[in-house]
């Protein structure tokens, strides 16, 4: 997910022409006219935890660092980063950031951190991810890091966005996913009856209609997928949306009796704490 944080003071010093904590951007992809995902080269010294997120930006007019916070959507093993991001007309960083070629430089600060990571939960049967737009991008890295089938029986992503076109990104990562032959080997041939899909769009009209929190307080995904309502005994959860999205699906899962955990006190359900708004 892109992710709106305070820039460090000491990020506002004046630079030189030469990007600071520069990286080189090696592919972009633009999915519709409101999203994209990029590739840059990853520092020697990155080492992080699939889910986190990092401060990355470009130089501002004022030939100052302007930085954003960017969930990781590529795994821990990649040799490179993949950010998944909105495009804001008039955002300060997003209106440069999607005319990026490969070739240019990003600056990309090299202290990973978040709470959506497989450390701050306690170990059960089912691991949800519940997302809406780019809030997919953490759970686009841990989908694709064998620790999570290492922890989980079962992974279920559901992913909510306005539009059929706007759930390609992740319909494709999952798509692969499932027949990704590391994977297969490493967990069998039925691997991809472990991975569960459930994509829903609230404006177009698709096979699946509706918000996280009403498929999932009327009981309709698990009737769907075939699966017994959420137990704190079995199933653990991450949370990655606007704010508001985040606060009501915490609900929806304290309802179920879950309980929020935090890197330092492992419990139920995470939700990502930094949030982003529609100016960046």
């Amino acid at each position: 997910m892109t992710l709106d944080l305070p820039v460090a003071e000491a990020a506002q010093k004046p630079v030189t022409k030469t990007l600071p904590d520069a990286q080189t951007v090696t592919s972009v992809k633009h999915w519709t006219d409101r999203l994209f995902s990029f590739r840059v080269s990853r520092p020697a010294s990155l080492r992080f935890r699939s889910g986190e997120f990092v401060m990355i930006g470009l130089l501002g007019d004022n030939g100052k660092p302007l930085l954003r916070a960017y969930s990781i959507a590529s795994p821990n093993w990649d040799e490179e980063l993949e950010f998944y991001s909105i495009k804001v007309p008039d955002g300060p960083l997003t209106s440069k950031l999607q005319h990026i070629q490969p070739g240019d430089e990003i600056i990309l600060r090299p202290k990973p951190v978040g709470t959506l990571v497989l450390d701050a939960l306690l170990p059960g049967k089912r691991l949800w991810f519940l997302a809406t737009g780019t809030g997919l991008a953490p759970f686009a890295s841990l989908m694709r890091d064998p620790e999570t089938y290492e922890r989980y029986e079962q992974v279920i992503m559901m992913h909510t966005c306005r539009t059929a076109e706007e759930l390609t990104y992740g319909r494709e990562l999952v798509e692969n996913l499932r027949h990704d032959p590391l994977l297969g080997e490493l967990y069998g041939e039925d691997f991809a009856n472990r991975l569960l899909y459930y994509p829903t769009t609230t404006r177009e009209e698709t096979p699946l209609m509706g918000r996280i929190t009403d498929n999932m307080t009327s009981g309709k995904v698990f009737q769907d997928l075939n699966l017994p309502p959420m137990s704190p005994e079995t199933d653990r959860a991450m949370i990655c949306g606007s704010l508001a999205f985040n606060i009501d699906v915490k609900e929806v899962l304290e309802g179920f009796g879950l309980n929020e955990g935090a890197n330092s006190d492992p419990k139920e359900f995470v939700v990502e704490k930094a949030f982003v708004g529609d100016g960046i």
